[in-house]
């Protein structure tokens, strides 16, 4: 019981993480690019809008509370004729909540890095396009590597709201254990202290790829690097 509620809780962290920093990149990008005067018309009205519908995504599911985004997705796609399972909708939940956070996150990211980068591969002919991909992005991916850890760490234990939607999830094998056992307290202990492992060990994982990913400290910038050739 406690094997399978672990197994489904990791599976829901990773994949409602690793899915929401997709959506969360695809909107900070997004809310990141700037209308010149050059635009046209229907360019402009479409970012517009589009940013408009971001930011109430991004404002709505980061003023609410995840226990209360899970009942409204759940019961509210079985109202509307969608049947999902508990897992599924716990899921999306997570991949929806993951994505308002990361796009804000994505959005510090890529400000963090320093304008002359952009500016001086701008100068040299290359694209936008090109910019934020090549130049751009790999460092703001560094930049937030840190706040990615954290949000999978939060998610691994923000699972634990989804016992609402019946998700057999660690704590809802707890839940379930105990009331089959008579056996409340030992049964939250045991969570407990797979909670903390769990946290413990991909809390080190992520330290040692953030210091892999550090690299040298004598690096040259992509920038200065095309210049000098």
């Amino acid at each position: 019981m406690f094997i399978q509620g672990t197994i489904l809780t990791l599976y829901i962290a990773v994949i409602g993480t690793t899915l929401g920093f997709i959506l969360g990149y695809v909107v900070g990008l997004i809310q990141d690019i700037k209308i010149t005067k050059e635009d046209n018309i229907v360019k402009i009205m479409g970012l517009k809008l589009i940013k408009g519908i971001f930011r109430i995504y991004v404002e709505i599911f980061r003023g609410t509370p995840m226990i209360v985004q899970a009942m409204i997705v759940y019961y509210g796609l079985r109202q509307s004729g969608v049947e999902l399972s508990s897992a599924a909708a716990g899921i999306l939940v997570t991949v929806l909540n993951t994505g308002a956070y990361m796009a804000e996150t994505v959005r510090a990211g890529i400000n963090s890095v320093d304008t002359g980068q952009r500016e001086g591969a701008l100068a040299m002919g290359m694209s936008p396009l090109k910019t934020m991909f090549f130049i751009v992005l790999p460092q703001a991916f560094r930049n937030i590597l840190p706040e990615m850890a954290n949000t999978f760490l939060t998610n691994l234990k923000m699972t634990s709201v989804l016992n609402v939607i019946a998700v057999q999830e660690l704590f809802m094998a707890a839940k379930t254990a105990g009331a089959n056992y008579y056996k409340y307290y030992e049964a939250y202990l045991v969570i407990a202290v797979i909670y903390f492992v769990l946290c413990f060990v991909f809390g080190r994982l992520f330290l040692l790829i953030e210091k892999k990913m550090e690299g040298k400290k004598d690096y040259v910038l992509a920038v200065e690097y095309m210049e000098a050739q």
